[in-house]
């Protein structure tokens, strides 16, 4: 088999949250047909002992350790270089010359970055080059400044600007670019029109058979509780702020309305601010569960909050997979594959969010639908097929976005 180098800004193991979800699918997919040689990052300590569990998936591994505090220090030399800060907070000379080495000797002929702050990595003269941008990150450091006080919110704006320039420059480098949505590819299509026929998406899966609602899960919650509940990595801001708003500004209404209800934050490495919110009536908070399953499958509902969103929430998916009803604001409803009314509830403001939670708490509904919505669109294989020919053919003349339907 060929030779494939496959970059990662993290390890993509194990797949418990969005982006290692992604990337875990898309190694084992092309492991089947090339012989990979993966370089990642290791951020979190725990994470080393998730080596071994990869090599069935790769020819050669290469670890590199990622010190959170030491890349956030390393990152502001962007501000005397003028670039975006994402990308010296991953600089790392070993890692370029890793796979520049490896190119050279000609052990590899494709690649896949994964993130655009692996495409500085990604050597020239391959036969194929592919970046799984995954989102438009540049769009989320955007949404974020106007939420925060100067100087940060200075930063923000500013990483927004030059991370889009970075994100411009990698799409028209390389063969063809990926997103996890076709809102997604269309808004990069938008930003560089000279690369438009490069830019394409492949959607997210699920593992249906894994977040099955017909296995005997145990239940978590209390006999006189109706359950409420929020999955998410809890050290990631956006979910810090969705269960802040829905604890601090919704839940009481729903609370008021239905005296058993509890709002469980179900989620590793909760922050000060999250761990806060269980002094409130009603919540709590789990910190890290090792299977989520019993948390979804024994609630009356999901709810996803997020005012601050990109792409498709693997959240909402899995809740959906469940057969749970979904309550979900705008941002992260954005990009899905599903109909609102039917495969989940579409919230707008307060008010509306906390009617529609209530509702599902008072009719105690399943969501046979919104499972179906996942069987007939979130499957991996599939999803993953339509993105073959990106490492074996010259672009088409028409948009890969139109060459790679959903």
């Amino acid at each position: 088999m060929d030779g494939l180098l496959f970059l990662a800004h993290r390890i993509p193991f194990p797949p418990n949250k969005g982006d290692k979800i992604r990337s875990f699918h898309l190694l084992r997919h092309l492991a089947a047909r090339y012989e990979i040689h993966l370089g990642a990052f290791v951020d979190d300590p725990d994470d080393w002992q998730y080596r071994d569990a990869l090599k069935p998936y790769c020819a050669s591994i290469k670890l590199l350790p990622l010190h959170p505090r030491r890349a956030k220090l390393a990152s502001l030399s962007g501000l005397l270089s003028g670039e975006a800060l994402t990308l010296p907070y991953y600089r790392s000379r070993t890692f370029a010359r890793w796979a520049a080495g490896l190119a050279a000797a000609g052990t590899v002929t494709r690649g896949l970055a994964f993130s655009s702050a692996m495409a500085q990595f990604m050597p020239s003269g391959l036969a194929r080059r592919v970046l799984d941008m995954v989102d438009v990150d540049s769009d989320k450091w955007t949404q974020y400044a106007p939420t925060q006080r100067w100087p940060l919110s200075w930063v923000y704006a500013r990483e927004g600007r030059k991370l889009a320039e970075w994100e411009a420059r990698a799409a028209q480098d390389f063969d063809a670019t990926l997103l996890v949505s076709e809102d997604e590819a269309a808004l990069l299509q938008q930003r560089v029109p000279q690369a438009r026929n490069k830019i394409g998406a492949f959607e997210n899966g699920v593992d249906a058979d894994y977040f099955s609602p017909a296995r005997d899960y145990p239940d978590p919650y209390p006999s006189d509780v109706r359950g409420v509940v929020f999955t998410g990595a809890m050290d990631y801001w956006p979910n810090v702020d969705a269960v802040t708003w829905f604890a601090e500004r919704i839940f009481p209404a729903v609370r008021a309305a239905v005296p058993g209800a509890q709002f469980t934050i179900v989620g590793s490495r909760p922050t000060e601010a999250v761990l806060a919110l269980a002094r409130q009536p009603g919540v709590v908070v789990t910190g890290g569960v090792p299977d989520v399953r019993p948390w979804l499958a024994h609630a009356a509902c999901a709810v996803a909050p997020l005012r601050i969103a990109r792409g498709v929430q693997n959240k909402v998916l899995e809740a959906m997979a469940m057969a749970r009803p979904v309550v979900a604001s705008a941002q992260a409803a954005e990009g899905l594959r599903a109909e609102a009314g039917r495969d989940y509830l579409l919230a707008q403001g307060e008010a509306d969010f906390a009617r529609a939670v209530v509702g599902c708490l008072q009719t105690a509904a399943s969501a046979a639908q919104a499972r179906d919505c996942i069987l007939a669109n979130y499957d991996w294989a599939r999803n993953l097929g339509a993105i073959d020919f990106l490492f074996e053919a010259a672009p088409p003349a028409q948009s890969i976005l139109e060459a790679c339907p959903a």
